[in-house]
């Protein structure tokens, strides 16, 4: 079969950097290339464990109210900070 194949650029380079490591042709390559990728893309893709994190309790703010930061910033560092 003989088509036209347009490559994206960091592909081009890793094909061509394979190409003088391995002295093959580019189309030997190619067809190398897919022979190795495509039977794992035709596979359902494997399922992942769900991660999972663990909730702890904190207790309650020591702070009082974290919506006002100036104030928050001066209890945690004293006066000096204002």
């Amino acid at each position: 079969m003989r088509t036209t194949l347009t490559l994206d650029p960091d592909v081009a380079a890793m094909l061509e950097k394979l190409q003088r490591e391995r002295h093959l042709g580019f189309k030997e390559l190619v067809n190398d290339a897919l022979r190795e990728a495509l039977p794992g893309m035709t596979e359902p893709p494997r399922s992942r464990k769900r991660f999972r994190t663990e909730t702890v309790s904190l207790g309650r703010c020591l702070v009082g109210s974290l919506d006002d930061v100036t104030a928050a910033l001066a209890l945690a560092e004293g006066e000096r900070f204002r």
